[in-house]
């Protein structure tokens, strides 16, 4: 390969990077010990909760990137994931934030993973939000195991999308 063809894939490379953009693992979290950062791209993070109802506390990831249902995406943060043994259900409590100048509603796909556990997924459709505001909702699925649910131990939101 001649020398110019070397340099022409490097910069066609460099180019590439800089339109896409690096696309980092930064993370943001947050734990009852205040520790953690935020990032701008998504990110993915872990959170800790525990209250009376709950026996199960667990991580929480929101994937990052560029397409549109990335950035619906990235408008839900996972406030709260846990067993809930009252209802025996897993459940995720959500903030939907849409900076947009547009009013949308939003649907979001929820994965329960953790040790041992066999993925559960939960889906909520139909969540309003009004341009520049943000809404909460509570996605659930009925637990499928026959324990206290502390195996499961994180929520995704495995698909996000603006309708």
């Amino acid at each position: 390969m001649k020398l110019r063809h070397a340099r022409a894939i490097a910069v066609f490379g460099i180019a590439v990077l800089a339109l896409t953009g690096a696309r980092g693992s930064g993370g943001g979290g947050c734990d009852n010990n205040s520790s953690g950062s935020s990032s701008g791209s998504g990110g993915s993070g872990s959170h800790s909760d525990s209250d009376s109802s709950s026996s199960s506390s667990g991580g929480v990831s929101v994937p990052g990137g560029g397409g549109s249902a990335d950035k619906a995406a990235r408008d839900v943060t996972i406030d709260k994931c846990a067993y809930d043994a009252a209802t025996k259900k897993l459940t995720a409590k959500i903030t939907v934030k849409n900076d947009a100048s547009l009013d949308y509603d939003y649907s979001v796909t929820m994965k329960f993973t953790g040790t041992g556990a066999a993925p559960a997924t939960a889906v909520k459709t139909g969540i309003a939000v009004t341009a520049g505001s943000s809404a909460s909702a509570e996605l659930t699925t009925p637990y499928p195991g026959t324990g206290d649910g502390s195996e499961y131990t994180k929520c995704e939101v495995t698909r996000a999308g603006r309708l």
